[in-house]
């Protein structure tokens, strides 16, 4: 038993969706297109569960954050990938994968085959026992990688308004869950090992910021330390919460964000792996041509710095899976990927961008007492990173175009003192013109650009030396 399709895209998340709309535009033919998802429901867009989905009022439920609404582009339901003859495989878990015969064995033992596998399986959350603690499985321990995930938090939340709740880890799960949870009023408490939150990213002054308004929120900051070990009551629910360093939390409910793991098992010893992810070119293709990857399983070269990277965002995912579907169905006119990194939040009242690398030394511009403020990364003498909280569209388009410029920076001080003004400055200098392109034929070189007067002197007597040559010397072969 088993099924053929020309293109499969193995995962169902953001990167499925935006991979979709983009053979639709492109001309995929009906029946051609297959997407296998382990999750019920088709592709979403997954920053809405820790955000909109987890507000006390008016919250975000499907279908109303399908992809690709996140793009301001169409929303697909189920009904739209009918309409368009794509096949959703949904439920279904895929237990192996041969990459040399093209095929994908599901759990339920149906094999599908392909032409062309687009590998968008994302990442899964890493559980408190890979560092061994257990109790992830108890009624009020809560992940959030998934719908399932989202509406068993949200269904906890529900049954502690106004009880404890410990946040385990500092990034992006940490701090958007904690806002989420002091908005249906419950009483927080971050633990997290480094010296301040979203670590791999803030600086501390930035850090300071985010922590001073969460504080002001009610939320308790216990950095330093580690969770070592649950209490539980009767019924197997956690009770409370020791530390490392010795500390004791009350909890009614335990909320883990400490990292992810790339979805790659099916593909190991058969596909090179760089970064934790899937290596690809700039066609986002493998080391398999029939096989591409994209979004948080993509390790992908940054055109930008000259490496190789593996991203973590809903943006990269949107983005390169695009282009996978733009370099599979007209490969002669996708040139590489050429992508800015691109990192957002939005929390409480507040919402900040960044982009490129926060390599290099950091400058803080703008008031860190009010709302809007950013910082500048420089290394090796170029602007290599931006960031911006509480910007208009237009300083945000700003500093990413100033970001991707990479201009030299030869003065901190005064671009400390010049703040957003320098990238809004920079973002309207048009950029430097390219020379055009040459243009040869089999006769003749043709320039496509201005001939100064100097040239054409010069072509004038150089012209003039080859007749003058070419007379003479016919005049000796005559004379031969």
């Amino acid at each position: 038993m088993g099924r053929a399709f020309v293109y499969v895209i193995l995962g169902g998340g953001v990167a499925a969706g935006y991979a979709a709309l983009e053979f639709t535009r492109r001309g995929v033919s009906r029946g051609e297109l297959c997407i296998i998802s382990e999750e019920p429901v088709a592709p979403y867009e997954r920053p809405a569960l820790s955000k909109g989905f987890l507000l006390p009022e008016n919250p975000a439920r499907l279908p109303s954050f399908h992809t690709c609404v996140g793009a301001n582009e169409e929303r697909l339901t189920p009904k739209w990938y009918k309409e368009h003859g794509i096949e959703l495989v949904l439920g279904t878990r895929v237990k192996s994968a041969d990459v040399r015969r093209k095929t994908l064995l599901t759990a339920a033992g149906e094999t599908i085959s392909y032409k062309i596998l687009i590998i968008a399986t994302g990442a899964r959350a890493l559980k408190l026992e890979e560092f061994g603690v257990s109790g992830s499985d108890a009624a009020n321990v809560c992940y959030l990688r998934d719908v399932a995930d989202a509406n068993r938090l949200v269904n906890v939340m529900q049954s502690c308004a106004g009880g404890n709740a410990v946040v385990i880890g500092g990034g992006y799960i940490g701090m958007e869950c904690a806002a989420s949870l002091v908005i249906n009023k419950i009483n927080v408490t971050m633990v997290f090992p480094e010296a301040h939150c979203m670590a791999r990213l803030f600086t501390p002054k930035i850090a300071s910021y985010y922590e001073d308004y969460y504080e002001s929120k009610g939320v308790k900051f216990i950095k330093g330390t580690v969770l070592s070990s649950f209490e539980f009551d009767s019924s197997g629910k956690v009770t409370a919460v020791n530390l490392r360093d010795g500390s004791r939390l009350p909890a009614d409910i335990v909320v883990v964000g400490i990292g992810i793991r790339p979805n790659t098992s099916l593909f190991e010893g058969q596909l090179t792996l760089e970064k934790s992810g899937i290596k690809v070119n700039g066609q986002l293709q493998s080391s398999n041509n029939s096989v591409y990857a994209v979004g948080d399983v993509a390790a992908f070269p940054v055109k930008l710095f000259g490496e190789t990277r593996r991203l973590e965002h809903v943006d990269s995912a949107r983005k390169s899976a695009g282009h996978a579907v733009a370099a599979i169905m007209e490969p002669e006119k996708t040139g590489e990927f050429d992508y800015l990194p691109f990192f957002y939040s939005r929390v409480f009242t507040m919402s900040w961008q960044f982009y490129g690398d926060n390599a290099g030394e950091a400058v803080h511009f703008g008031d860190y007492s009010g709302h809007t403020f950013g910082a500048y990364w420089i290394n090796k003498g170029h602007l290599v990173g931006s960031f911006l909280e509480g910007g208009t569209k237009e300083e945000y388009e700003a500093m990413a175009k100033a970001t991707r410029l990479k201009p030299e920076i030869k003065d901190l001080i005064e671009l400390q003192k010049q703040g957003l003004d320098f990238a809004l400055t920079v973002s309207q200098k048009p950029p430097p013109p390219e020379a055009p392109p040459l243009k040869v034929s089999n006769s003749s070189l043709v320039l496509e650009r201005p001939l100064y007067a100097w040239h054409a002197t010069a072509g004038v007597i150089l012209a003039a030396s080859v007749a003058g040559f070419a007379y003479w010397y016919g005049r000796r072969r005559k004379r031969w």
